[in-house]
């Protein structure tokens, strides 16, 4: 039976994440403290790792590692790599002063508690991906390990219990979306998630992986399961998948071990 194997929330965008145990979902679909905070420039842009390789070499950490932040949070920032800890609520203007430095030129911190700062605003439920998906993705990249992999593709939420790809079932061709459950909450699987430079890149030191994509597009090809709505890959550089949630689902809580349960498709 699939199951609910890991929930990762990631509370400042491009930052690094952090493992809970339950996740509460928010009434736009979103996970409660996912991508709350980002960090932008003065012209209103992301400072994302997709505009900054720098920003790789920010290790951050949340103090009670629970994911549902006190709103402090520590952070190494090299090159000294002491912890220096900020209350994102109280100490904004020295964070923002600290980061600005770091970057070099003037960044502002922002807050979202409704939605947060998913990249695809029309699908801002959890991505969700297999951890035999990012066994198998490893195994193309010779020194790169499941937790490497893990760290790159960033998902939500990680389904074990299943072979490699069974995501690709939650989503269908181009009008259709795929009903499922995690627990108790109601899920539409959208689309498989188009990836980013991102991922080409060492989630620590920022520096890129030879021919990752080139490597990444051939093996998913290869691999695509046969059941796969195929209209969704215009090209193969996608992984995971983009959901959104039913008003229903809002204030329902996500728990580790809940299983996860497909609904067949209505004609």
């Amino acid at each position: 039976m699939p199951y609910l194997a890991k929930i990762l929330l990631y509370p400042v965008k491009s930052l690094d994440g952090v493992e809970v145990e339950s996740a509460r979902v928010l009434a736009t679909g979103a996970l409660e403290h996912d991508r709350e905070f980002a960090i932008f420039d003065q012209q209103g842009r992301f400072v994302n790792s997709k505009r900054h390789a720098k920003i790789h070499l920010l290790r951050a950490s949340y103090p009670n590692t629970s994911g549902r932040s006190d709103g402090t949070i520590s952070l190494e920032i090299p090159p000294s790599n002491s912890q220096q800890v900020f209350n994102l609520h109280q100490q904004q203007q020295a964070l923002e002063a600290t980061l600005s430095d770091f970057f070099g030129f003037a960044v502002t911190f922002r807050q979202n508690s409704l939605m947060g700062f998913p990249d695809d605003t029309d699908s801002p439920g959890p991505t969700v991906i297999s951890t035999a998906t990012l066994a198998e993705v490893a195994s193309w990249f010779p020194g790169l390990s499941v937790d490497e992999i893990r760290r790159r593709m960033r998902a939500n939420i990680e389904i074990d219990g299943v072979p490699p790809f069974w995501e690709d079932r939650l989503f269908g061709e181009q009008t259709d979306l795929v009903s499922f459950r995690v627990g108790d909450v109601q899920f539409f699987g959208v689309k498989p998630c188009q990836r980013c430079i991102v991922p080409t890149r060492d989630s620590f030191l920022g520096e890129g992986y030879l021919n990752f994509q080139k490597i990444f597009v051939k093996q998913r090809q290869a691999t695509l399961p046969e059941y796969v709505a195929s209209s969704r890959f215009q090209h193969f550089y996608r992984l995971s998948v983009n959901t959104q949630l039913p008003a229903s689902s809002a204030g329902k809580i996500l728990q580790i071990g809940d299983e996860v349960e497909i609904f067949p498709q209505q004609n």
